[in-house]
This record gives C-alpha cells, structure tokens and sequence, in this order.
C-alpha cells in the first residue's frame, strides 16, 4: 500500500472517529413528565384522560358562560403559542387551548395519524360539554381544525385560520428540519440527538424577526420534543396519511370564517391563504404584510383586534 493510500485510510479513520464520537456527544434522553410538568406547566393547566390511553393537556380560561373559542397549536409546538391571544380574549369570550398529541405536556399514542387529532380535540370539547363553539388552529393545528369543520359541522360555529396548513405543497419549506424529517435517514438522524440547532433555525423562520427567537424560546421546544414518544410522533406525521385541502371539499364549509397569513410567511406560502379564501364561500382574508407563520405570536395585540372585530361582525349563523 502507498504512502498515500495509507495516509487517507488513517485520515478516513480519524473522521469516522470524530463523526461516532459526535454522534454519541449529541445522544439526549427523554425528559420524565413530571420535570416538562413542572418547568413548563401553567398554573392553569389541567388534564384529562381520553381513549386510547391520551392524557390531553389542556386550558380552560375566561368566563364558563361565554362563547367559547378553541385553539389549536401548530407542528411541534404547544398551548404557548396562544399565550398572546388568551390575554386580549379571556375578559369576554372562554378560551380553551390544548396540547395535542406528540406535543406539549399532551402524553399518550397518536391513533390514526393525523385523523386522531380531530378525535382529541372531539374528545376534550365534548368533556368540557361545549357543543358548539369557534374553532381556530395555526398552521399544522389550522388543517386540524377545517378538517374538524367539515367532519363535525353541528359543531363548529365560526372557524379560524392562522397560517392553516392543507394545500398540497409546491416547493420546500424554508426551514431545514422538515427537508430532513421527509428522509429515512434524516428521520433515524433526529429521532435521538440534539436538533436545538435546527429547531433555532426552523424558528427563525417561523417568525421572522430574530429578536423572539431567545434561547428560552429554542429551549422549550427542544424540552417538549423529548417527552417519552413525542420525537416518534412526530418524526410519522412526516411521512403519514393527510387530508389535502381542495376547493370542492372547503365549498361545504357554510360557517363565518376568518383566515389571517402573514405575507412573508416562509412555511406556508400566503397564496395557500387566498385559496382558502377563494374556496370557503364568504370567508374573510387578512394579509399582514411583514409578517411570518406565527401572526399570534409576531403581532399579537394585532391580529387578536383583528379577530375580536371580525367576531362581534360575524355572529354565528343559527
């Protein structure tokens, strides 16, 4: 063997050594329950057992007599995400917030992909006895509620889109993490080692503005993704089953919409929001110029005027 040959054999050596030294130097466990509990419990929260073996985080705020408004997070994230809402909607309106599963401090199996979440967000409604209600959801949690819209109309009075997920996608998205997750090999790589760099870079996306990307942000996202299951829950919902969104399907949706896209949104395209618009009969669409897929948390106080408005406009239709 040359020289050479032997010196980029004990080169390749060297690399592998690093690459499986790394490897191990990135492993992080699950987090117990109880610790993602404690750290990122609210004083509020309250949980319930479902079928299937969920226990649903969730929160109940506001007075018990009004009109109730459900809210449902996006992919990877939790009930935190509505934090900037339930402050300007809890005085007249009860807020209820979940975790669904994989998510949160949500424990428990996702059956049937991402059908069962309409059967958690079934389930913890109807517990809490709310039998009508307005249904908004954010991105991922978006397609979850015009999912449940269409499935369960005597349910839903008004529904809500926030960067609603649901058309079929024509181009990556501007965040990493979901390139990678969409790979079998990707999906192996991420199920056990630290992924805070993605998820800061996949954040940065999300919200655009750099400033509210803070280490405590990446750090509770980081926290919940290693709650026992979480990380198998959610690496599946990459390559499972969805409900495509298509006009013909959206044309029997008959209750008051609203539908806000932030217009420079690098996960989900604002022209996904004008399909939405176009194909639900008399939705209503607001574009928030500047900003990305996260309206409620980027410009909060804004975008709840926005919906407070457009509620006391729109009355449910009997």
């Amino acid at each position: 063997m040359s020289r050479l040959a032997r010196g980029l054999l004990i080169g390749l050596g060297v690399v592998v050594v690093l690459l499986v030294g790394a490897w191990f130097l990135l492993q992080r466990p699950d987090i117990p329950y109880a610790t993602l509990e404690q750290r990122y419990g609210h004083a509020d929260s309250q949980y319930m057992d479902l079928p299937g073996g969920v226990r649903a985080h969730y929160r109940d705020l506001g007075p018990r007599d009004a009109p109730a408004i459900v809210l449902v997070h996006g992919f990877s994230s939790s009930t935190y995400a509505w934090n900037g809402w339930i402050a300007a909607l809890a005085q007249d309106y009860r807020v209820v917030v979940l975790d669904l599963p994989g998510h949160g401090l949500t424990r428990g199996p996702l059956v049937g992909g991402r059908d069962g979440f309409g059967a958690v967000v079934d389930g913890v409604t109807r517990n809490l006895g709310l039998t009508r209600f307005t249904l908004g959801g954010n991105s991922m949690g978006g397609g979850v509620a015009w999912v449940y819209t269409l499935d369960h109309p005597d349910k839903v009075e008004r529904l809500v889109l926030v960067d609603a997920a649901g058309w079929p996608a024509n181009k990556p998205s501007g965040a990493a993490i979901f390139s990678i997750m969409r790979m079998p090999l990707g999906r192996a790589l991420l199920k056990d080692i630290d992924t805070r760099p993605l998820i800061a870079q996949g954040l940065r996306a999300a919200y655009l503005d750099p400033r509210l990307v803070t280490p405590a942000l990446i750090n509770r996202y980081a926290d919940l993704a290693r709650a026992p299951g979480h990380r198998d829950i959610m690496l599946s919902l990459q390559t499972g089953p969805r409900r495509e969104a298509r006009a013909a399907d959206l044309s029997r949706i008959h209750v008051p919409t609203l539908i806000l896209f932030g217009q420079d949104d690098r996960l989900i395209p604002a022209a996904d929001g004008e399909k939405f618009h176009k194909a639900i009969p008399g939705a209503t669409l607001i574009i928030y110029p500047g900003v990305g897929h996260v309206p409620m948390e980027q410009i909060p106080e804004r975008s709840a005027a926005d919906l407070k408005a457009w509620l006391v406009s729109h009355p449910p239709r009997s």
